[in-house]
């Protein structure tokens, strides 16, 4: 068994989450959720990253590389850790085209000591695969052949529904998870999020908007997925940039419903046969609202918080790093081609020596 931590910044860009865990034969046991939250003035940047200049896209992804050591630092202060997966922070992402995570591993590697496993997506990529979804795998691991498919919120909800077997286990993502909610937030009422989905219950759901932001990507195929290159702020406000600034409420309570509605969309359309629960992570689980729309479209489905299973919501996608790099080490591939495209099995990620390294890599090969 090999003691993982993993580090995850997600779209929403609001901190890094960092979740250790003891990974066994298909067998996954937390020890420790953390999330460090980014000072705003660095928050700021990262959302603006996608148009920066190299200098400041140098500096940022040295900045975050120190941020995420020190963040893994204060987790792994209480026990040893044998390797880290640090997902990063993705700037761009064109499917199976190019992919770009910063956050330097280097720094990590050499603050804590441990072995650091870093980019994982590019391996897909270069497989002819989307280099995403990455989480699916995940779901196989801890769920294979159990009838449920798992939902991840975060700013782009993505769907798993896992098999008995990898290669038969699919997922993508469905489009915005609490993306465009967050950014309709921070414009309209300077707050990050809509806690507990309160300014959606206020408003009301305007079916002429929902049509408005209808796009081709919600009834394109799988292996499919997507970020902010998308979904961003100049599509919320090439969509509803007016109604935003006359009725706020009503545009925070139709993109919750967009959220519910994709993502139930996508349910009907690629649960497998005989699916009984969806299975619930990510902060969007907390916006009561956008819960409320989905228990109903999906039901009968059973609606589950992955909390049941012994993992918090909001870990899901640091556990999923962590494992990542403890089959990274192992030399085992972890990509599912069903979900990604790619055209065959790939190792994901790129091993950044720590002071452990030549000991770990003794205990794996004896």
């Amino acid at each position: 068994m090999l003691t993982a931590l993993g580090l995850m910044s997600g779209t929403s860009a609001d901190g890094v989450s960092v979740a250790a865990a003891r990974i066994g034969d298909r067998k996954l046991r937390m020890l420790a959720y953390r999330t460090f939250p980014y000072p705003r003035a660095l928050r700021e940047r990262i959302l603006a990253a996608r148009d920066a200049r190299t200098r400041e896209l140098s500096a940022l992804h040295s900045e975050l590389g120190r941020f995420f050591a020190a963040a893994a630092r204060k987790v792994i202060r209480k026990g040893r850790v044998d390797v880290i997966g640090s997902h990063g922070q993705t700037v761009w992402h064109a499917p199976a085209r190019h992919t770009l995570q910063i956050g330097e591993a280097s720094f990590i590697a050499e603050a804590t000591g441990v072995t650091t496993v870093c980019d994982f997506r590019p391996a897909d990529v270069a497989a002819g695969g989307q280099g995403a979804p990455l989480v699916p795998y995940f779901d196989w691991y801890l769920f294979g052949g159990r009838p449920a498919v798992l939902l991840n919120l975060g700013g782009i909800a993505n769907l798993g529904c896992p098999a008995k077997t990898l290669a038969r286990t699919t997922g993508f993502d469905t489009g915005p998870g609490n993306c465009l909610i967050d950014e309709a937030m921070r414009i309209a009422y300077r707050k990050e999020y809509d806690e507990g989905g309160r300014v959606a219950a206020s408003g009301r759901i305007d079916l002429k908007l929902l049509g408005r932001l209808d796009h081709p990507y919600f009834r394109k195929p799988p292996p499919k997925s997507t970020g902010r290159e998308l979904f961003s702020r100049d599509f919320l406000l090439e969509r509803c940039g007016k109604d935003l600034r006359r009725r706020p409420a009503d545009v925070v309570a139709t993109l919750a419903y967009l959220t519910a509605r994709t993502v139930a969309d996508a349910v009907a359309r690629h649960a497998p046969t005989g699916t009984q629960e969806l299975i619930v992570s990510g902060g969007g689980g907390l916006n009561r609202t956008t819960m409320s729309h989905l228990e109903w479209m999906v039901w009968p489905l059973a609606v589950r918080p992955l909390e049941v299973f012994g993992i918090p919501a909001l870990a899901k996608e640091p556990a999923a790093f962590a494992l990542l790099a403890a089959e990274a080490v192992r030399g085992a591939p972890a990509n599912a081609p069903a979900v990604t495209g790619a055209g065959r099995p790939a190792v994901l990620g790129k091993i950044v020596p720590g002071a452990n390294f030549r000991g770990l890599m003794g205990r794996l090969h004896r």
